[in-house]
């Protein structure tokens, strides 16, 4: 089973299979291609993006990614402006230092190929990289898939069947491959889903690791949200799309006491527009579980959880995450949360699905409560198409997170006002049947920016 860390990972916008993805892969390539071969016999990389990362490739910057990738810089530890500066100095003096140690000539024009007509059977987000030798010839060459949420996968890891036979080294205590299992547990041993989550962890790591890792998950998610309150001016990438948490807040800062029933909203609103104009300038974010749906997780923990620092807020940020990583793990094993396979009800559909189960289990809801608001948040999702205009994660991203936010909390609301009655659709039937939309659902609506808005509304 994959950890709930798994499921949160650091990283910089725009984009967890665009950016996230292509930078792992790029610097797995380039640490393999040292390995095998010496600095002096490599003359030459190059890149094919295939599929969705060819087409959107520009806007959701995969071939700065890429780039950055092949320099060794690592997504979940580069700081933007480094990054910025890595790349100026690229473009001036055409040179790349392969791994942070081999210096190669690279021109993106040259060496990186948008193969958007090629869309491989494996995954849509498919990546061909080689080295090349002085005289041309191919000294190494791999493909890798970047599937969604800054996971990455080798063509033969995508090729080989699992098996049921398969040996673990450390066993997961609990394991559940679906809603219905977790359930069960949950049932058999009376404890909550975050309890049940937190002892596989445990067979994982020691539990103090376990807990930083979801402090530091929880404080980089805080951090983005501040950042994004404070930034002005227009978002790049030529849609002059201006940011507007940093007003919201203002206003809602002015006028803190306000009665107004409306006003959560505007709270949720504007926190998860912070992080996701933060996404779409290329800053950094948490995948949650991609980095497009990057703002419904932390807008609903950050109001429901307040200040991070006092122990019982902490405590219950820490349950929030747990119980939002078991429901994204369902997603991630029995479905994907990939928008090229799925369209946007795998990122900003699965986002909502589990944060209004996580807001149920801070609310006291019972695991089968937490599983029917998980439930209720896909459901009024399925069918959401991937479609942003220009190739940027801006438009209808940014909002579409803060629809997701209160869409959430709502979903958890009617969940708990669910005593007794059980639901008429399961967590398990809602995921399959994302995953059928997806399957069924035409490529133009998959983050290719062919079909829907983006083709329909004039850039400007």
């Amino acid at each position: 089973m994959l950890s709930v860390l798994d499921i949160f990972r650091i990283g910089i916008g725009p984009s967890s299979s665009h950016t996230v993805g292509p930078m792992r892969i790029a610097r797995m390539f380039a640490a393999a291609a040292l390995r095998s071969k010496r600095c002096a016999d490599i003359a030459r990389v190059t890149v094919e993006l295939q599929g969705s990362l060819a087409l959107t490739g520009e806007g959701h910057g995969t071939l700065k990614a890429t780039m950055l990738g092949l320099m060794g810089h690592r997504p979940d530890r580069l700081d933007p402006d480094e990054g910025e500066a890595a790349l100026e100095a690229l473009a001036a003096g055409g040179e790349l230092v392969l791994g942070g140690e081999c210096a190669l000539r690279f021109d993106p024009r040259r060496d990186i190929d948008l193969a958007g007509h090629i869309i491989p059977d494996l995954h849509p987000n498919g990546m061909k990289l080689a080295a090349h030798g002085a005289d041309g010839a191919v000294l190494l060459e791999r493909t890798y898939y970047s599937t969604g949420g800054g996971f990455v996968a080798s063509e033969k890891q995508l090729r080989t069947k699992p098996t049921d036979d398969r040996v673990e080294s450390e066993p997961t205590p609990y394991e559940f491959t679906s809603a219905a299992d977790l359930l069960a547990l949950c049932d058999s041993h009376d404890r909550p889903i975050c309890e049940i989550v937190l002892a596989n962890e445990d067979a994982r790591r020691d539990r103090a690791r376990t807990m930083a890792g979801l402090d530091r998950i929880a404080e980089a998610m805080d951090q983005c949200i501040e950042r994004g309150l404070t930034q002005r001016g227009t978002l790049p990438g030529g849609l002059k799309v201006a940011r507007r948490a940093p007003d919201m807040w203002d206003n809602l800062s002015a006028n803190p006491l306000s009665n107004e029933r409306e006003q959560l909203f505007d709270w949720l609103n504007c926190f998860a527009m912070a992080v996701n104009e933060e996404n779409a300038a290329g800053g950094r974010v948490v995948t949650a579980p991609t980095n497009g749906a990057a703002g419904i997780i932390p807008a609903v923990m950050r109001f429901y959880c307040k200040d991070g620092e006092d122990r019982a807020c902490r405590d219950s940020r820490r349950r929030f995450l747990l119980t939002a990583g078991a429901i994204g793990l369902l997603y991630k094993q029995r479905a994907s949360i990939s928008g090229a396979e799925m369209g946007c009800q795998g990122e900003v559909g699965v986002a909502c699905s589990m944060a209004a189960g996580g807001l149920a289990a801070l609310w006291g809801g019972t695991p089968a409560q937490v599983a029917s608001a998980a439930e209720i948040g896909m459901e009024h999702n399925l069918g959401l198409t991937c479609d942003p205009v220009g190739g940027l994660v801006q438009v209808p991203c940014i909002e579409r997170n803060a629809i997701g936010a209160v869409k959430a909390v709502n979903a958890a609301r009617l969940a708990l006002h669910r005593t007794g009655a059980e639901s008429c659709v399961s967590l398990d039937q809602v995921i399959e049947t994302m995953r059928q939309t997806g399957i069924d659902m035409s490529s133009k609506y998959k983050e290719t920016s062919q079909g829907g808005l983006a083709v329909n509304v004039i850039e400007c």
